[in-house]
């Protein structure tokens, strides 16, 4: 695991110096790729793997390197992702919970599979070399104490500030930050939750055309909204003449994608809209046998976690005692999150679709 995870801090290390990690950016880089392996691996440990410190002292300006006499102090201290020195006039830190739904739904609104990737990513701006302790309500915390409102995180992977040997004695997030952004922990949830933003769709196919109708329904507390709907519905790739309309929000064809994408800018919770959508089919062909792409959605839903997952505490100790703002947010957006359409249907005569 050591193997694994330092080879994917290399990753991260060189496209944050790099921006695209390719073959061809690595052969223009390799004086810099030759010396970050240096610095991030000696005799075969892992030292420096913050991109960060390794800025401080490793540019690649007309790929000649600049070395300082001397490493900075982070790259000799017990902390080496965070420097010495540090000063704000204004102490902040923001904390914001993101978690991502990944879900594949039935024609029937069943679902098939589906999961919560959660990150929590902070941004730090402190002075000093502050000590932060945050509690969450997951049930790694609360099996000792018998609370009944508990999840259970997988999966669960620490930022390496965190003290691992504090969080196995008594469960509690200890860590000296490092500067700026960096994401604390990530988890997976395995539980079953229903879907977010339901999808039910009919097609019919006539002779020379095509019909779509879409419901969708948001399937979450009122006093929540999503922002930024997309419902992308894949068509056949020889579609055109398109024609839609919609009871909220709008509606475009894409056809590089061989799709057309209804946007909802605001979508109210426990609340419905209704698309519908003709297209033109030139060519005379029999149904294909093999299966169609399923519908796609985007959303993100501030001030809400599916999980239920909440942050108890956020304390900042600095030996100055200054007094620091800490800001939460939740946030819950879609991961891979698609939903199938069912077989057309072939009316003899005129739509049976609904109007809008």
């Amino acid at each position: 695991m050591t193997v694994l995870q330092f080879l994917s801090r290399l990753s991260q290390v060189f496209t944050e110096y790099f921006k695209n990690l390719e073959e061809e950016s690595i052969r223009d880089n390799f004086v810099i790729i030759y010396e970050l392996l240096d610095e991030m691996m000696d005799y075969g440990i892992p030292q420096l793997t913050e991109t960060k410190i390794l800025q401080e002292y490793i540019t690649q300006e007309s790929h000649v390197l600049e070395v300082q006499p001397r490493p900075p102090s982070a790259a000799t201290n017990a902390v080496s992702w965070r420097p010495d020195g540090i000063f704000y006039r204004k102490n902040e830190v923001f904390l914001d919970i993101v978690e991502s739904i990944n879900m594949l739904i039935n024609t029937d609104g069943t679902v098939l599979s589906g999961d919560i990737m959660g990150v929590i990513k902070m941004k730090v701006y402190l002075s000093g070399m502050p000590e932060l302790r945050l509690g969450l309500n997951d049930k790694t915390m609360f099996e000792k104490s018998g609370r009944r409102k508990a999840i259970e995180m997988e999966d669960v992977k620490f930022h390496q500030c965190v003290r691992l040997n504090r969080f196995e004695s008594d469960r509690t997030i200890s860590f000296i930050p490092p500067d700026g952004d960096f994401d604390l922990m990530s988890y997976r949830l395995g539980i079953q939750v229903k879907p977010l933003i339901l999808c039910e769709s009919v097609v019919e196919t006539h002779r020379g055309r095509v019909e779509y109708m879409i419901k969708a329904k948001a399937q979450f507390k009122q006093r929540s909204t999503a922002n930024n709907v997309e419902i992308i519905v894949p068509v056949p790739e020889d579609a055109d003449s398109p024609k839609f309309k919609a009871s909220v929000g709008s509606v475009s064809y894409a056809p590089e994608i061989n799709s057309f994408i209804w946007k909802i800018k605001i979508f109210q919770g426990s609340k419905e809209a209704l698309m519908r959508a003709h297209f033109g089919l030139p060519s005379i062909r029999e149904d294909s046998p093999e299966k169609k792409p399923p519908i796609s959605v985007k959303f993100d839903i501030p001030y809400f976690t599916t999980s239920g997952i909440q942050v108890r505490y956020l304390k900042i100790v600095e030996r100055s005692g200054y007094q620091a703002l800490p800001w939460v947010r939740y946030i819950t957006k879609n991961g891979e999150y698609q939903i199938r359409i069912p077989e057309p249907l072939n009316p003899s005569k005129t739509s049976r679709l609904p109007t809008i």
